[in-house]
């Protein structure tokens, strides 16, 4: 079971959607969506949470992100089906140097998967963690949802 972060008197803020299409190549013998499938459906929606969003308001954070850790929770099996899945995200915990997101792949009825990745602020030219800057901290705390 996934563990809890603290945010550390961080304000609530709202989740980040992401439509992902179900897609038959990602359906196994057993006829649902393959385990390991799963962390591209979280990769999608990172993407979208923290590079495609934020250039189309003008920003450009997030240079250099690690992934340090990944948790899934199997919930229900998902099989092919015409509509969408929504992979929602939020921030649920934040450091000087990494923070936690929380994810669900989910429809209006269920949840499929709950997930967590660990993601570090990274000095690719360094080869070594850097400090969240400000942009990044301010746009972090927009997705920052306390548990429960």
């Amino acid at each position: 079971m996934l563990g809890q972060t603290s945010l550390d008197g961080v304000s609530r803020g709202h989740r980040h959607v992401f439509p992902r299409a179900v897609r038959f190549a990602d359906i196994d013998s057993l006829g649902h969506v393959n385990n390991v499938r799963y962390f591209d459906y979280l990769e999608d929606a990172r993407l979208a949470m923290f590079h495609i969003d934020p250039h189309r308001e003008g920003r450009d954070p997030f240079r250099g992100l690690v992934i340090a850790r990944h948790e899934i929770d199997y919930r229900r099996p998902l099989t092919f089906r015409p509509d969408p899945v929504r992979v929602e995200t939020w921030v649920s915990g934040i450091r000087p140097v990494r923070f936690t997101l929380d994810y669900e792949i989910r429809d209006d009825h269920e949840v499929f998967v709950r997930a967590r990745s660990i993601l570090v602020a990274y000095d690719v030219e360094k080869s070594a963690p850097r400090r969240l800057n400000e942009d990044e901290l301010a746009y972090l705390r927009r997705f920052a949802v306390e548990a429960g």
